[in-house]
C-alpha cells in the first residue's frame, strides 16, 4: 500500500466545536499554557457533562487538519512565543477518539508540539500522544488497552460510591500512572470534603480542581 502524501493527510476533516488558547485547568498539567481543540461527537452521555452541545458532531463545522493546524499557529503566534516555548496541544471533546487522530497528532508533533488527549477511553485509541489523560465514565466503560496506556487517571467524583469505582480502574493502570480525584462541579461543596478525607487516607491519589472555572478562563 502506498503511503499517503502529506497533502492527503492534512486534508482529512474533523468536526471542531471550538478551539482556544488558555491554561490547562485540571490534572497533571494544571497551570500550563495549552491550546485546546474540542472535537464534536460523543456517545458516552454523562448526565453532568458541561459541554453537552459537543455531543452531536453534525452540529459543528468540519475543518481539515491543515486548517486546524494553521488556525492554532495563528492564535498561538499572536502571543509572540519563542519556538522553544511551545504550549501543549490538548485534544478534547465530546469524545475525541470517535475520530481517527493519527494525522492531527502527526502534524502537530512534526511542528514540535506536545500532544495531549482527554478521553473517556471508550473508543479505540488513535493518534500519537505525549500524554493520555483517561477520565472513565460509568455510562460507557473504557477499553482495557487504553486504561493500561494512560499516563493519568482522572476520576470525577459525583457521590461517595465513586471512590470504590475509581479504585477498580486504578488497579488496572500502569505503575507510573498519576491518579487524580476531581469533584463534579455542581456537587463540589458536598464531595470536596469527602475527597480530601479520602486522599489523606489514600495518599497515592491527588486532587484535581478545575482552576479554570475559578480564575474565569476557558
Amino acid at each position: 500500500m502506498l503511503l499517503q502524501s502529506s497533502r492527503e493527510i492534512t486534508s482529512i476533516s474533523l468536526p471542531v466545536m471550538e478551539s482556544f488558547y488558555t491554561l490547562q485547568g485540571e490534572g497533571f498539567h494544571q497551570g500550563r499554557a495549552a491550546y485546546f481543540i474540542r472535537l464534536g461527537g460523543c456517545d458516552v452521555g454523562c448526565v453532568w457533562c458541561d459541554v453537552k452541545e459537543s455531543w452531536d458532531a453534525s452540529m459543528h463545522p468540519t475543518k481539515t487538519v491543515e486548517e486546524i493546524f494553521s488556525q492554532a499557529e495563528q492564535e498561538i503566534n499572536k502571543e509572540k512565543i519563542s519556538q522553544q516555548q511551545k504550549p501543549i496541544i490538548v485534544i478534547t471533546g465530546g469524545e475525541p477518539l470517535l475520530h481517527n487522530l493519527d494525522a492531527l497528532t502527526a502534524t502537530f508533533q512534526h511542528a514540535g508540539y506536545e500532544t495531549n488527549i482527554e478521553t473517556s477511553g471508550s473508543s479505540p485509541l488513535s493518534g500519537n500522544w505525549n500524554w493520555i489523560c483517561l477520565s472513565p465514565k460509568k455510562f460507557k466503560a473504557p477499553l482495557p488497552e487504553i486504561v493500561s496506556k494512560a499516563n493519568e487517571l482522572k476520576v470525577v467524583i459525583f457521590n461517595k460510591h465513586d471512590f470504590d469505582w475509581a479504585e477498580q480502574y486504578a488497579a488496572q493502570t500502569s505503575p507510573g500512572c498519576k491518579l487524580y480525584l476531581q469533584p463534579e462541579w455542581e456537587k463540589r461543596a458536598v464531595v470536596t470534603p469527602l475527597i480530601i478525607d479520602y486522599i489523606k487516607a489514600n495518599p497515592r491519589w491527588e486532587m484535581s480542581i478545575q482552576i479554570h472555572k475559578y480564575i474565569n478562563v476557558p
